[in-house]
């Protein structure tokens, strides 16, 4: 059974950092491309983070909001993807959830989300 895993999420004060992980299984994870979403309270689920593939040359996009804090990486031998999240602010609070996506959509795995929240 496909599935994919986050963890990683707490609480953390403004300024602070974080490292989500999602672990893929059950399927080709390599080939899929990889992306990072975020649902904060009554809001909208949006993209924050992607990665392609290595076919496409593990090519990175971000959210405009968390340029030059965030960094998606991924770890083809190990299954996994990260979201390395640093300077947070209050408004990074969100549940964060994973998706892997093979050919924009044919194929697609969520997961059920870790939750960050920022705050002193």
């Amino acid at each position: 059974q496909a599935q994919v895993v986050e963890s990683g999420g707490g609480l953390v004060q403004p300024g602070g950092s974080l490292r989500l992980s999602c672990v893929g299984s059950g399927f080709t994870f390599s080939i899929y491309d990889m992306d990072w979403y975020r649902q904060g309270p009554g809001k909208q689920r949006e993209l924050v983070a992607s990665i392609s593939s290595d076919i496409d040359g593990y090519t990175t996009n971000y959210k405009d909001s968390v340029k030059g804090r965030f960094t998606i990486s991924r770890d083809d031998a190990k299954n996994t993807v990260y979201l390395q999240m640093n300077s947070l602010k209050s408004e990074d609070t969100a549940v964060y959830y994973c998706k892997a996506d093979l050919q924009a959509g044919r194929l697609v795995y969520w997961g059920r989300g870790t939750q960050v929240t920022v705050s002193s």
